[in-house]
């Protein structure tokens, strides 16, 4: 079976993908990201052995392959090598595409993985993808270092000859790296250059931007923040309702589990959203509502709505709430984020909208 661009695409929107050269920084990055925003990684190392138990020698002839031990498989050539290795990534991407689009259709998933631009522009947009390139002519070494690779370090350590080893492993991940770095280069994709001298902040801090990863928090009464939001609410340009907004944090109209967010980046409020029991309609039967959601001009395009969405449902979630509703006059805007139509319905102010429901699932 083949799946179209556009439909592994769809189904792969909420993944952001983060590959790029051994040593690159792919697992530091991904990890201090997961651990900033609370979004899951998957690490396609991590998930090879579970992979490999359910391949099959004739559609996966590499990943099927087993290996006495270290002498039998560094003994290899290092054409025999660099081929299987291609090889077992090719392989492997089709089971990865499936746990990715199992784990993203509720939640934002950051998938620590060796996909080239060649694949990914057949799967993902370059919105959703960083590649992280380091040119070291010493991998195995450095890769060996790592504490979180014991286990390889312990595997070639094994070997008979580990100079050898080492040093036909070396070679392939140089050739590899250069042409890989080759073809990111000229890509057009978005890249970070370890070697440039970027801290692991700098870089963790470019990576946020291009992805348009914010910090969502929840507001709470007699805060700066609240403060903050006020006067980010008085200024904004949703003219039609931002005096309605702005009346509701003076003189803060929200009852026990109501509340606003606030979609923070570099200290800057750009967006927000609220989960309110009622709305702009007499409809006291059907709540939570995610209202208020707006996003400032300049940080649009980056999916911060989306963000703003999926942590009011989570709050909802958590208080007990099995589904949620926005109303909305436009159509084909909140689809994407899960929501379906249910029917028309009319504000007080007697103008029509249409309602939208997600199950929180």
């Amino acid at each position: 079976m083949i799946f179209q661009d556009n439909v592994l695409k769809e189904y792969l929107k909420n993944v952001y993908f983060i590959s790029g050269t051994p040593c690159g920084g792919k697992t530091t990055v991904s990890r201090e990201l997961g651990r900033r925003f609370g979004i899951h990684v998957y690490d396609i190392d991590e998930a090879f052995a579970a992979h490999q138990n359910i391949c099959d020698s004739e559609h996966q002839p590499d990943m099927s392959r087993r290996f006495r031990n270290a002498d039998e498989f560094f003994g290899r050539t290092a054409d025999e090598y660099k081929k299987w290795l291609i090889n077992n990534t090719r392989e492997q991407l089709d089971f990865v595409l499936l746990d990715l689009i199992r784990l993203s259709q509720d939640k934002k998933v950051i998938c620590d993985c060796h996909l080239t631009p060649e694949e990914a522009v057949k799967i993902t947009e370059p919105s959703r993808v960083i590649f992280l390139i380091n040119d070291t002519s010493d991998i195995v070494n450095a890769y060996c270092d790592r504490k979180d690779h014991t286990d390889f370090r312990d595997f070639i350590n094994s070997a008979s000859d580990v100079g050898k080893a080492k040093s036909v492993c070396n070679e392939v991940l140089c050739s590899l790296s250069k042409e890989r770095i080759n073809s990111i280069n000229n890509s057009g994709y978005f890249y970070i250059d370890r070697k440039s001298g970027k801290t692991k902040e700098e870089t963790v801090a470019l990576a946020e931007k291009h992805f348009g990863f914010v910090d969502i928090v929840r507001v709470s009464r007699d805060t700066p923040l609240a403060q903050k939001l006020l006067q980010f609410v008085e200024d904004c340009s949703w003219h039609e309702v931002k005096e309605h907004i702005a009346d509701m944090l003076r003189s803060w109209r929200f009852d026990g589990w109501e509340c606003m967010f606030a979609a923070v980046q570099d200290g800057e409020i750009v967006g927000m959203a609220s989960l309110k029991k009622t709305d702009y309609y007499p409809l006291d039967d059907i709540y939570p509502w995610v209202t208020c959601i707006f996003v400032t001009e300049r940080a649009r395009g980056r999916r911060i709505s989306g963000q703003l969405i999926d942590n009011a449902n989570r709050y909802a979630k958590e208080l007990g709430f099995t589904k949620t509703y926005i109303p909305t006059e436009y159509t084909g805007l909140y689809e994407k984020y899960g929501y379906e139509y249910i029917h028309d319905i009319i504000n007080y102010g007697g103008g029509k909208d249409r309602l939208y429901v997600k199950e929180l699932k």
